[in-house]
């Protein structure tokens, strides 16, 4: 006798009770209730960004804060954070950027080596790998006691 079982979760417990040999009509059904729309995150926009620098020839690490949209220079490397976030209050804890980081060349050129996001609760995942320097999102801050770039100009 050739059956026909439905497919998914409801047709497989089906198919699993008719396999048994026991009838199905004379088994209650589970109802798998619908998933929950997740709620949207919520995200606080940081106007600092600090991130750690290794430099591999000489073993230096160093901690450096960038304001969003300015760029700093580490040894070779010119790091520009575009954004900066953080997990809202009661969100888990989440910490994300936005970095552009360009290369300075023997020749003078720059070249772009990165761009993409940065997490700081996962800083081998999209950390700038870099032969001679490492960088990597520490931190998302609100203040900075460097002063902003256009504090510099305005003395």
């Amino acid at each position: 006798m050739r059956q026909r079982f439905a497919t998914g979760m409801a047709g497989a417990a089906l198919a699993a009770l008719t396999i048994a040999g026991l009838p199905a009509a004379a088994q209650p059904v589970e109802r798998i209730a619908a998933p929950v729309a997740a709620q949207p995150m919520e995200w606080i926009e940081n106007p600092v960004a600090e991130f750690t620098g290794m430099d591999k020839i000489t073993g230096r690490i160093i901690t450096f804060d960038v304001y969003i949209d300015e760029t700093v220079q580490f040894g070779a490397l010119q790091v520009t954070p575009r954004a900066c976030l953080t997990a809202g209050e009661g969100e888990e804890p989440r910490t994300d950027s936005y970095v552009d980081v360009d290369e300075i060349t023997l020749d003078r050129t720059i070249r772009r080596i990165f761009s993409g996001w940065m997490f700081a609760e996962s800083t081998g995942l999209n950390a700038v790998e870099h032969a001679v320097y490492d960088v990597w999102l520490k931190d998302c801050k609100g203040e900075s006691e460097v002063p902003p770039p256009n504090a510099a100009t305005a003395d």
